[in-house]
């Protein structure tokens, strides 16, 4: 079955149209009778394909009494649903951030990561989360708590059912993120899960000197039903990327970090040495 052409940004914004026709309390074949439409119209909206304009939106959110701040939420979603790629500064910090990019991890069935600096975020324990979190010029004290635990709470797809692939530079988890007895957990925690079959961990040593990473971390999200798409954060937003040109360029950088890289059981030694 071919996969859809479905964005990021018209995922996100079917998933706001579906929770505020729930959350109204109507079906949406008694919304389409209300607004005279054919139910299907209702349900390629919630499945983020458009097919309506402007004004027939404000009229659906109308009915369903949603509230000022969302209305002006999914229309500029709904602007933005025509473009390949999202470009996304959150207005409330870093936890909205993390939870846009879980709505998309969610849907997708692999999960491959490329980090150079830090633990992938899948991985990383509470006390490495704060100490990173702490030294981080984004980030408000007043935000941590919310971080870590949205942190935490997006570690829960790590079952079976998804595959994931992590691909870690070894200066990453050389680098003393909290002090000794926070890396000392840390990497304990790692050995654990990179025993579980559904997750590859993988080393890229630093005797090999210059990488194909070298531009910097992203993941990518791999559907079943969609085409895939590579997710990068900055300082201060992130970037989701559906081009085909992008998409050719980070799938030859992983294929070349898969070259690369340690394997399975060479990796699971280096962590043990960096133990010991």
């Amino acid at each position: 079955m071919p996969k859809r052409n479905s964005s990021v940004v018209g995922r996100e914004f079917g998933n706001g149209v579906r929770t505020a026709i729930e959350q109204s309390g109507l079906t949406q074949r008694m919304l389409a009778e209300l607004l005279g439409w054919q139910e299907a119209k209702i349900s390629d909206l919630v499945q983020g394909k458009g097919g309506v304009s402007e004004v027939d939106l404000v009229r659906l959110l109308s009915y369903c009494r949603v509230p000022a701040a969302e209305v002006e939420r999914l229309i500029a979603l709904f602007r933005e649903s025509r473009e390949k790629g999202w470009l996304l500064f959150p207005e409330d910090g870093v936890p909205d951030q993390v939870h846009s990019l879980i709505n998309q991890e969610r849907l997708a069935s692999k999960i491959t990561v490329w980090s150079m600096n830090l633990v992938p975020g899948h991985l990383q324990i509470a006390g490495y989360i704060r100490a990173a979190s702490e030294k981080s010029a984004k980030i408000q004290p007043a935000d941590i708590d919310a971080l870590i635990r949205a942190k935490l709470d997006r570690q829960a797809i790590l079952k079976p059912g998804r595959e994931f692939v992590f691909h870690v530079h070894e200066q990453a988890l050389r680098l003393p993120v909290g002090g000794p007895s926070v890396m000392l957990a840390q990497l304990n925690h790692i050995m654990v899960m990179s025993v579980r079959r559904y997750i590859s961990f993988r080393i890229v040593p630093i005797a090999i000197g210059a990488h194909a990473g070298l531009s910097g971390s992203f993941l990518q999200l791999s559907y079943e039903k969609f085409e895939p798409v590579i997710y990068i954060e900055s300082q201060n937003s992130c970037l989701f990327l559906e081009d085909k040109g992008s998409l050719a360029t980070y799938a030859e950088v992983l294929k070349r970090l898969d070259d690369e890289a340690l394997d399975a059981e060479q990796s699971r030694r280096l962590i043990t040495t960096l133990l010991s």
